[in-house]
């Protein structure tokens, strides 16, 4: 299991298989964010998000787990994420 928080939503379990489309979607993100383009990074960052939602189970409120990669919050700019994002990006592998 892989663990995944999305600051300011919460944290969701992703099967292992999963790591290797969040990292596509990362570099995609990374990519996007490199090159300036906030179309691409909004649609790109968007799917990422979507991901993580949709194939992961949220963890319980009251239940204490490590994130393994931390994600920006949704609302997140593309000058806010060039922090995030940088080098590897967010999910490195």
């Amino acid at each position: 299991m892989t663990v995944v928080r999305i600051l300011g939503s919460g944290q969701f379990r992703l099967d292992d298989g999963d790591v290797g489309r969040l990292n596509d979607l990362d570099n995609a993100v990374a990519a996007a964010v490199a090159a300036g383009d906030a179309a691409a990074f909004g649609q790109t960052f968007g799917a990422l998000i979507a991901h993580v939602r949709e194939h992961g189970a949220a963890v319980a409120d009251g239940e204490i787990v490590t994130s393994d990669h931390v994600l920006p919050a949704e609302d997140t700019t593309l000058d806010e994420a060039r922090e995030a994002f940088s080098g590897e990006g967010a999910i490195p592998g």
